[in-house]
Order: C-alpha cells, then structure tokens, then sequence
C-alpha cells in the first residue's frame, strides 16, 4: 500500500508523485459536486407555518405570555394570545384567542372573541364570538355570530348599515317631516 499517489503521464510511464505534490494537486470535481456547493449555500426557502411568513402576510400577534398596555392602530391582521389593556383600530381582522384577555375599545372589520373583551366593539362587519367568548360592553356590527357557551354583557345592535341607524335616530328625534316635535 502506497502512501502516495501514482500518476501516469504520456511521455514517462510509471513515475511516482510525492505526497506533497499530491496534495498541490487540486482534486477533480464534477458538475454534480459544484451545484451542491451552491445549494447548500442558499438558505432554504421559507416553511407557511413559521412567523416570518404570518408577518408577511400582515398578521401580528401578542403572545400568551405578553402582558401589554397601549394602543394598536394600523392595517393588517391582529391575533391576541396574551393580555391587552387599550383601544385598538385596524384596518383588518381582529382575534382574541381563548385564555386572552382585552380592556379597550374595538373598531375593526371582522372581530373574533374566543377570550374574554370588557370594551366597546364598534362598527364591525361581522363579529364572531366563540364558545367560551365573553363581552363586557356594547356590540355594533353588520352580523353577529354567538357560539353555544359564550356569554355577553351589553347593548347589541346588528344587521344595520351606518346609514339606517343614522336615519332612524333623525325619524325619531324630528319625525317624519323633519320638524322637531
């Protein structure tokens, strides 16, 4: 057994390289090797499960063990697992997680209660409260869906486009003409 590598040339036929001409010697590597190489330099693209990709999409979350006091104003999707004391106004879909808890007014286009709410929900397209939900304050939305083993405390109004709640306040405060009663 040889500790060095032999190599044959044309003009000289049985010659004997030393190891450190070997190892001076870059090794041959195919085309198969090669796109390895940058394959394994690439990151792997992005699973839809990890939270880099829900924040792409425009979803934040506050998680189960967050406890935070302030206010959410924005765009986008907004899921709390955790407890939240203050107003929040999206442009989005808002969700309270079961186990959470929110003190604040509400004002976004689709509301999920799963947790506890003690706060206004206003002008909603629809909200859904969950099995296990509760709503302390009043409800004002185009829809309203309420899960067996929920529980709400409140004034509800659903079903109403802001135009008809506005002109029915005017027909009751001026009557039909108008002209103030």
């Amino acid at each position: 057994m040889a500790l060095w590598k032999e190599t044959t040339t044309p003009a000289t036929t049985g010659t004997v390289t030393p190891p450190a001409a070997a190892a001076a010697t870059p090794p041959e590597r195919s085309s198969v090797d090669a796109n390895a190489a940058i394959a394994m330099r690439r990151p792997p693209p992005p699973r839809p499960d990890t939270p880099a990709v829900r924040a792409e999409a425009g979803e934040s979350v506050i998680a189960a063990n967050l406890s935070i006091e302030g206010k959410i104003e924005g765009t986008g999707n907004v899921r709390i697992a955790g407890r939240f004391k203050g107003d929040v106004k999206i442009d989005g879909n808002f969700n309270i997680e079961p186990g959470a808890h929110l003190t604040g007014q509400v004002l976004a286009a689709v509301v999920i209660v799963g947790g506890e709410l003690q706060g206004n929900i206003g002008s909603a397209k629809r909200i859904d409260v969950l099995d296990g939900g509760v709503i302390v304050g009043d409800v004002k939305a185009g829809a309203i869906t309420v899960a067996a083993g929920s529980r709400m405390r409140g004034h509800v109004e659903f079903g109403w486009g802001d135009e008809k709640i506005a002109g029915s306040v005017e027909t009751k405060k001026y009557g039909a003409t108008g002209e103030g009663n």
